[in-house]
C-alpha cells in the first residue's frame, strides 16, 4: 500500500524544515503526518526550532500559507509595486523569481508571472518565464491554426 503523500507537506520537507515547524505552519499533526511523509520520502530529519535562513528559498517558505487547489499565498512583505518581495544576502527578491528557481531549477529568463488568477499566489508550479510563455504561444498558435484551417 503506498503512502498518500500531501504536496505541501512534501515541498516544506525538501526546503529543509523541521516536523515540528511543519506540523505548525500547516495544522497537520507532527507524527503521523509530517514524519510519515519525511520516512517515505527518504528525507533525513531536521532537529526542531528556529533555524537560520540559510538561503533565500528557506526564507520564502517561512513566508507563504497554503490554501486550497495548491496556491501558496505570500505573507511576507511586498515591494514598492506591490509585488511579493524579500531580503536576502543584502539583495532584494521577488517571490516569484524564487518560486520560479524552486520549481524549474535555473534561473528565470525576463520577468516570471504567475499562471494563475489568485491574488498573491507564489505557488512554484504557478510560476512561468518568457521562455515558458513564448512555448506557450507557439502552441497554443500552431494547435489553432490547425483547428481554423
Amino acid at each position: 500500500m503506498t503512502m498518500q503523500i500531501r504536496a505541501d507537506v512534501a515541498e516544506l520537507l525538501r526546503a529543509g524544515l523541521s516536523d515540528r515547524a511543519i506540523a505548525s505552519e500547516l495544522g497537520v499533526d507532527a507524527q503521523s503526518t509530517v514524519r510519515a511523509a519525511r520516512i517515505a520520502l527518504r528525507i533525513p530529519a531536521v532537529p526542531s526550532g528556529r533555524r537560520p535562513a540559510g538561503s533565500a528559498e528557506d526564507l520564502f517558505w517561512r513566508r507563504v500559507q497554503p490554501a486550497e487547489d495548491g496556491h501558496l499565498i505570500w505573507t511576507g512583505s511586498r515591494s514598492s509595486f506591490g509585488t511579493p518581495a524579500l531580503r536576502h544576502g543584502g539583495r532584494n527578491h521577488t517571490a516569484l523569481r524564487i518560486a520560479f528557481r524552486i520549481k524549474h531549477h535555473r534561473e528565470p529568463e525576463g520577468h516570471v508571472t504567475p499562471t494563475c488568477e489568485r491574488d498573491g499566489c507564489v505557488a512554484p508550479a504557478h510560476t512561468q518565464d518568457r521562455r515558458i510563455r513564448e512555448r506557450t504561444n507557439t502552441l497554443f498558435t500552431a494547435i489553432f491554426r490547425e483547428v481554423s484551417a
